[in-house]
């Protein structure tokens, strides 16, 4: 079936481990079934100008707003042993592994693929795979760089390209794409079924 979740983080500067929010949306049966979403408060607090112009996200938002470790426990739930997708995916994993880093908390097990590849496959015609061109090609009204609404219409870029190919399975459609589904977690044993 079509079973995984999408990721987003927002980082409050060029540091990789300066998340500042994340938002996870799982998808079961090719159809939205949970999301989470928080403000996390960035080491220090510190924010780059350029940054926020991006998001929005301030210092002011983010000062009660818990750290990293005190999120984790909720976010590990809803990528612990799942397929997750990101919209460049290398991007959100090193935020979280430098989070994780940072925080001194072991890697989790799941695996991850990248929905740019997803798009760029699926797609190809597209003068760009960036999320918001994605997005409107797929008539998807959202705000781009709200980590809620980027890992919304991150999900869908697998579950439209899994109609389009009359593909109801992730793993057939990595397949049919010929794209990576890559572990990320400490153990071993591969990729979560």
């Amino acid at each position: 079936m079509m079973n995984f979740a999408a990721i987003d983080f927002e980082t409050a500067t060029s540091a990789r481990n300066s998340a500042c929010s994340v938002a996870v949306v799982e998808v079961k049966d090719g159809q939205l079934f949970d999301s989470y979403y928080t403000l996390i408060q960035p080491p220090g607090n510190r924010y780059n100008y350029f940054n926020t112009q991006i998001h929005g996200i301030t210092r002011e938002d983010t000062t009660t707003a818990p750290d990293f470790a005190a999120i984790w426990p909720e976010l590990e739930s809803h990528l612990r042993d799942r397929i997750v997708v990101a919209h460049n995916a290398r991007f959100d994993m090193g935020v979280l592994r430098a989070c994780l880093q940072d925080a001194q908390l072991p890697l989790p097990h799941f695996a991850y693929a990248d929905t740019v590849t997803i798009s760029r496959r699926a797609w190809p015609d597209l003068v760009n795979h960036k999320l918001d061109t994605v997005g409107a090609f797929l008539h998807i009204d959202f705000q781009h760089h709200n980590a809620l609404d980027d890992a919304r219409t991150c999900a869908a870029i697998p579950v439209y390209a899994g109609r389009e190919l009359a593909v109801d399975d992730f793993r057939r459609l990595a397949e049919r794409l010929s794209f990576r589904i890559i572990p990320f977690g400490s153990r071993k044993g591969g990729i979560p079924r």
